[in-house]
């Protein structure tokens, strides 16, 4: 009888082994899981890996179709499926290959990219550095089931990889101290406003530069930026051209978003004539890889800073304006009134986070008739020894500098020799002499490291930037 009895745990250990070897478990990307949001009113696309040549099916809770598929031959499988409109209901997705594995807990709404450096990698319980202002009170009144975030954990990679470790938290007093700040802000706004859900998918890294972010192919045109063939070569992964894309960027490529925000630009300060060059390709080169067209970026322009060195971020803040003009459907916030002369993470990102949301509501959600953007420089003209720049805002209600006195003006003539201005704001033109200067050909606001503007927009409270009409 023992014998019989051994001979049926072998037997039965055997079809259990078996069984284990025909039928293998889904396995899914790690953004791919509990309490995640879903792009609204999309076709979004599912993503991963089960037994090669396997049948697999999708199957949603909002309306119970079934989605079928087959994995290729190294058991990957892809398809699509169709969200309805955004919504605080909480959704099932069910994935099988004859064994079922259900994520819960989903909600349908807007979802946006952060990504950069520092500044957006800055959590909102505040860095070494510098707290959050007001950070502390809007974490004990974060708990908001409708602002989720999705944070990538580091890593940089020579290949592209095709997974990512983190997961989907849910905002409360609890989780909320390690939200992106600047995507928290962000993601708030459109959530009071719109009264939607917002995920938000963070992957930053302090200190990196924007080549860490393109791939190899985005870098093919920039000259004289190596991109590393192994590991091996990374000697820095901060500024390493394509380690953190492909670690961090490259799992989610693909995931549905609604658009793309971003702060960065302090690592690229000395690189000011390259860098809108790289900004343009490596926008292009992430709607090219999502492939949902054109989708919105929205970018923070740095702030004033000390550096103590010898390059002048002035021009980098320039470059980072000009991509306005040369990338489609980008929008910049300023952020010249942040007060971070001796601090390179400014503590005020809620206005980081919330002027790219103002950007957002107007031009992605149409709200287009509410001021959202920072006056820009229109024109210069030049009246006997007056220099008079005209803004891109109408003239009722005009700028302001709050009654203070203009003091970041300058003046050039044809010497190229600049001086201090004196000068008088009036509806959306700025009037500035200098005794110094005859014949004024030129004018320059802010255009050093650390600056910060006295003039806004009346309507919205937007700081101007720093600007020069010269391209001396």
């Amino acid at each position: 009888m023992k014998r019989v009895a051994n001979l049926c745990l072998a037997y039965l250990f055997i079809v259990a082994f078996l069984n284990c070897e025909v039928r293998a478990d889904i396995k899914l990307p790690a953004i791919f899981n509990n309490n995640m949001v879903l792009q609204q009113q999309s076709k979004v696309a599912v993503w991963g890996w089960a037994k090669p040549n396997d049948n697999v099916t999708v199957t949603v809770s909002w309306n119970k179709i079934t989605y079928n598929t087959k994995s290729n031959e190294k058991g990957y499988w892809r398809l699509k499926i169709e969200t309805p409109v955004a919504g605080f209901t909480p959704y099932t997705i069910t994935i099988s290959d004859g064994k079922p594995l259900t994520l819960g807990n989903i909600l349908i709404g807007e979802v946006w990219v952060c990504s950069g450096q520092s500044n957006m990698n800055m959590r909102m319980r505040g860095c070494p550095d510098g707290p959050i202002e007001g950070g502390p009170e809007a974490i004990v009144l974060s708990s908001n089931s409708g602002i989720r975030c999705f944070t990538v954990n580091y890593v940089a990679k020579a290949t592209p990889l095709d997974d990512c470790s983190g997961i989907w938290e849910t905002a409360s007093p609890q989780t909320t101290p390690l939200f992106t700040a600047t995507g928290y802000f962000f993601a708030r706004l459109l959530n009071r406003v719109l009264n939607v859900p917002v995920g938000l998918i963070h992957a930053s890294l302090g200190g990196s530069s924007i080549e860490a972010w393109m791939t190899s192919n985005s870098l093919k045109d920039i000259p004289g930026i190596p991109v590393p063939a192994t590991d091996t070569e990374i000697t820095n992964p901060y500024n390493t051209p394509t380690v953190l894309y492909n670690g961090m960027l490259h799992p989610i490529v693909g995931y549905g978003i609604r658009g793309a925000i971003w702060y960065q630009g302090e690592a690229n300060r000395s690189e000011s004539a390259l860098y809108a060059k790289m900004f343009d390709a490596m926008i292009r080169d992430w709607r090219n890889l999502w492939g949902i067209g054109e989708f919105p970026f929205y970018y923070c322009q740095i702030a004033p800073y000390d550096y103590g060195d010898a390059y002048n971020s002035a021009y980098l803040r320039e470059a980072q304006a000009k991509v306005m003009t040369t990338t489609p459907n980008t929008g910049m916030a300023v952020l010249m009134d942040a007060n971070s002369e001796h601090a390179i993470h400014p503590a005020n990102k809620r206005n980081a986070g919330e002027r790219m949301a103002l950007w957002a509501l107007a031009k992605t959600y149409g709200m287009n008739k509410m001021h959202y953007r920072s006056p820009e420089f229109k024109s210069l003209d030049i009246e006997g020894r007056v220099a008079i720049v005209t803004f891109d805002v109408s003239t009722d209600p005009g700028l302001t500098t709050y009654g203070k006195e203009i003091l970041n003006l300058r003046i050039a003539g044809k010497d190229k020799q600049f001086y201090p201005a004196k000068a008088a704001c009036l509806a959306n033109k700025v009037y500035m002499f200098s005794p110094s200067v005859a014949e004024p050909v030129a004018v320059r606001y802010c255009f050093d490291d650390t600056s910060a503007t006295e003039l806004f927009s009346i309507e919205g409270n937007l700081p101007v930037s720093s600007f020069r009409t010269d391209n001396w």
